[in-house]
């Protein structure tokens, strides 16, 4: 695996004057310890500080699962790809090679990058993307940010296998809000597709039809012995009776959302999307693909003369096809000492997983998420809002082209989705550039409707007019705004959960329900004092959900469904978050190496 490396560099200015001469040691000893007191005292955050280096290769590599060898997209010939490392407060910089005749771009799931949008990685929002031969350094510090994130590769559906963990562990010194694990393991979950991604979506979009399933649900790239031809490819998670471990879990998945469980174990969750939570315990837990979360696995006190299956499966609300299978690793305990029992003579226990429709269970399970909201770890919820935003949210259609049959919902149209009614056209150079060039006038309109421009009964019979009109519309934001986004689920062509990120911001989740929202009655129930902070969060099927968060980071920020069919069909829209007055409330200059278009 590659190895980060530490690097500590001069600051500028601190050159060696030629002809001084050489103080007294008692002298030199005496300053040099006043000025580390002195930096230490008047700039806490860097005094341990480190920036890590990461060098990024996106080559082919053969990867076989289900007796099928492929050659795949990789980082550094690794599927998943290598996990980042780093600490609170530590600058990463991450030079990406492009060693492929895809173009790519990566992007750091989570990561506020204030000011340093730059680094942010959707192609052709804030940047254009890397080209075959060339290379891009992403340069940024994780800025009041501790637990569980993840990269992946931000073009069309190359994140199926262009994927990886970013662990990011408090300050030295400060400690966890919850007892110390004996041990920290990463699980991601994916999706195996047994060809190739790139030809699936081009095919779809060219039809106008749902894309292929995935064949394989992944843990860590393993499906495990649930699959034909996958006992040998199994991960296995091996642990000592009687201690605590930390898994950090995170859905890399490209169009489900996934139940999970231990079986005989009960799992208590302490973080989602990086942020610390009140600590539950639950035998199972929803996670929708973008979200992260970290628990805490208590191991039975004695060997328990079992192994135990921990499975994942789809958590299914839209009409579609999906891949209906169960993905399984194994939990196995240390044998004890001198203990003759083989552990493949023992009994393998398997979790029973809620329905895959069971919306009920997500809704007790996400009502329970409640930020930490303590005096070291506050939630800092907006309680007053500048500006009110209502987007619908879920698909639609466009018309075929003339003199061709499509396979949308019926002959004559092709599938395609829409935030207001707004399918989002990606443009062809990058959004933070021609705002930051002053640029604009032909990129894009800064006009994205607040509002629906005709309300209809949102989730009841849908209309008979399915089609959605595009452009490339924003809605641009004054520095410090305070925002309430309501997104509301369509049942235009059946209701369905989204899982919207938003890139740039951590939100708070102040309020969700089913029906439609009634902006009458639904605000006194919002909850103003510890609702869950995450980067991710799931429009509930035939419902509502409501956010609130600051406009503090200037720059470009896109939000989309994390359902990358529903992306591909342009489920899609960005922000314009304007400079402030102070230095410190500017977006940086760009890079000299950013790619062009």
């Amino acid at each position: 695996m590659y190895q980060s490396k530490y690097s500590f560099r001069k600051q500028e200015g601190e050159k060696k004057e030629m002809g001084a001469s050489p103080l007294p040691f008692s002298t030199f000893l005496s300053v040099f310890l006043l000025f580390c007191f002195t930096t230490l005292s008047f700039f806490p955050e860097t005094a341990h500080a480190l920036t890590r280096h990461y060098k990024f290769d996106v080559k082919l590599q053969n990867v076989t699962r289900l007796c099928h060898t492929k050659s795949l997209v990789s980082v550094n010939g690794q599927f998943p790809g290598p996990r980042i490392v780093a600490r609170e407060g530590d600058r990463l910089v991450i030079k990406v090679v492009n060693l492929v005749q895809n173009n790519i771009s990566i992007h750091w799931h989570g990561i506020r990058q204030l000011r340093s949008g730059w680094a942010d990685g959707p192609a052709y929002i804030t940047q254009c993307p890397i080209q075959t031969g060339q290379s891009y350094v992403y340069n940024f510090t994780i800025v009041g940010q501790r637990g569980t994130l993840w990269w992946h590769a931000h073009i069309s559906w190359l994140r199926s296998t262009v994927y990886g963990p970013i662990i990011i562990l408090p300050k030295r010194g400060i400690p966890y809000p919850f007892v110390k694990p004996h041990k920290e393991v990463p699980i991601i979950f994916g999706e195996w597709f047994n060809t190739d991604t790139e030809a699936i979506i081009s095919q779809a979009l060219q039809t106008g039809g749902g894309p292929n399933v995935s064949d394989a649900y992944t843990i860590n790239g393993f499906p495990g012995p649930l699959y034909n031809c996958s006992a040998k490819d199994t991960f296995k998670l091996k642990v000592k009776p009687g201690k605590t471990y930390l898994l950090r879990l995170i859905n890399a998945a490209l169009n489900d959302e996934l139940f999970f469980s231990i079986a005989n174990h009960t799992l208590t969750v302490v973080d989602v999307d990086a942020v610390y939570v009140k600590p539950f315990e639950t035998e199972t837990l929803l996670i929708a693909p973008g979200q992260t979360s970290n628990v805490l696995l208590k191991t039975k006190s004695h060997y328990p003369n079992a192994k135990f299956f921990m499975t994942a499966r789809p958590y299914v609300t839209g009409q579609g096809t999906f891949d209906n299978s169960t993905v399984a690793g194994i939990l196995e305990y240390e044998k004890p000492p001198h203990s003759s029992v083989s552990t493949g003579k023992l009994p393998l226990f398997k979790p029973i997983l809620p329905a895959l429709n069971d919306t009920s269970f997500v809704t007790n399970f996400t009502n329970k998420l409640r930020s930490l909201a303590s005096a070291q770890f506050p939630a800092n919820v907006p309680q007053k809002v500048d500006k009110q935003f209502f987007f619908t949210v879920g698909l639609g259609t466009i018309p075929c082209q003339s003199n061709r049959t499509c396979q949308g919902p019926t002959n004559r149209t092709l599938f395609q989705a829409s935030i207001n009614n707004i399918s989002f056209v990606m443009p062809t150079t990058a959004l933070l550039q021609s705002h930051y060039s002053g640029q604009s006038n032909s990129v894009y309109s800064p006009n994205f409707p607040i509002y629906p421009k005709n309300p209809f009964n949102y989730t009841g019979t849908p209309p008979n007019n399915t089609m959605v009109s595009n452009g490339t519309k924003l809605v641009v934001l004054p520095f410090n705004t305070s925002v309430e986004l309501i997104m509301q689920d369509t049942s235009i062509l059946g209701a369905e959960s989204h899982p919207l990120h938003l890139h740039g911001f951590n939100f708070y989740v102040v309020g969700q329900g089913f029906g439609n929202y009634d902006k009458k009655k639904d605000p006194a129930k919002f909850n103003l004092i510890d609702p869950v902070e995450r980067n991710t969060v799931g429009v509930p099927s035939g419902g509502w959900v409501a956010i609130r968060f600051l406009a503090d980071n200037p720059g470009v920020w896109f939000m989309h469904c994390h359902l990358e069919v529903h992306t591909s069909w342009d489920l899609k829209m960005a922000w314009i978050v304007l400079d402030g007055n102070l230095p410190n409330q500017k977006l940086l200059p760009p890079p000299s190496d950013l790619p062009k278009c």
